[in-house]
């Protein structure tokens, strides 16, 4: 049951839109807000260079700049909260932005992160440091929020038979009621005995949902290409799919199509645990 969700913010405007979607879902599900701003003690400490014999600038004012940045993201946060008619307890605090993230996290259902942060117009394949790390070390659910995404659609359930998709499909039927959207189940079918057990398996662990429910599949082509294409083709508002594939190695990496996914998706993506 998603009870609690804890949205993170850096200020930056690919941020907002994590905030607007966080402050939604936790809206429309009833949930409790909390919000996360971290002053990164590693900006200022990286204007240090001691070894080689440089003066570093006056540190007070750019530590005070990032103090106020990170409390008027939290202001932001709890005023659109309200404005939704939700409650959002904020809060600036000093460290590491994904320890920080993840140390939060213990304490909720879920988590909402902007998948580019302040640096998004310097990236390129890669999603942001701090969403990245935040994926590699928590063990909550997490949905990964990209610039210019909004709330609202159908859900795609991208489903392998793992462990992780098997958990993904139950928070798929919980936000798919709660949320009254349709869901749309993509399964791999280069194996069509193997695809047919699949779909067998999220038949039954959708039984229970009263929304209508698609199912697609795929023959050609990288799954995790289809995925995106299957939620481009349903306009769907979320993914939801499990953090790690049936090849699961390591636990500190995502497992390849989800790493994929979130880091090409339109649209947010749930990363279940």
């Amino acid at each position: 049951m998603i009870e609690t969700i804890l949205i993170a913010t850096d200020g930056s405007d690919a941020a907002h839109h994590a905030e607007r979607y966080g402050v939604a879902l936790g809206s429309r599900l009833r949930a409790r807000l909390a919000g996360l701003a971290v002053i990164e003690d590693k900006v200022a400490q990286g204007l240090r260079a001691d070894a080689l014999g440089i003066t570093p600038p006056n540190l007070d004012g750019i530590e005070g700049f990032l103090k106020a940045r990170a409390e008027a993201a939290c202001r932001r946060l709890s005023d659109a909260a309200r404005s939704s008619q939700s409650e959002c307890a904020a809060e600036a605090v000093r460290g590491i932005a994904d320890d920080r993230i993840v140390e939060r996290g213990q304490a909720v259902d879920m988590v909402v992160i902007g998948r580019d942060g302040e640096h998004a117009g310097c990236r390129t394949g890669l999603i942001g440091s701090t969403a990245d790390g935040t994926l590699r070390k928590t063990g909550k659910a997490v949905v990964v929020v990209p610039a210019g995404s909004e709330f609202g659609g159908p859900i795609v359930l991208a489903f392998d038979g793992s462990p992780g998709s098997r958990v993904a499909a139950k928070l798929a039927v919980e936000l798919a009621a709660r949320l009254e959207q349709t869901v749309h189940v993509f399964v791999d079918s280069k194996d069509k005995g193997r695809a047919a057990a699949r779909f067998d398996e999220v038949r039954r662990l959708l039984g229970t949902l009263t929304v209508p429910v698609r199912e697609a599949s795929s023959t050609l082509g990288r799954p995790d290409v289809k995925i995106v294409d299957t939620a481009r083709a349903a306009r769907a508002g979320l993914i939801v799919m499990g953090a790690f594939g049936r090849n699961r190695i390591n636990e500190y990496f995502l497992g390849s199509n989800a790493s994929a996914v979130v880091r090409t998706s339109p649209v947010p993506v749930l990363l279940a645990r």
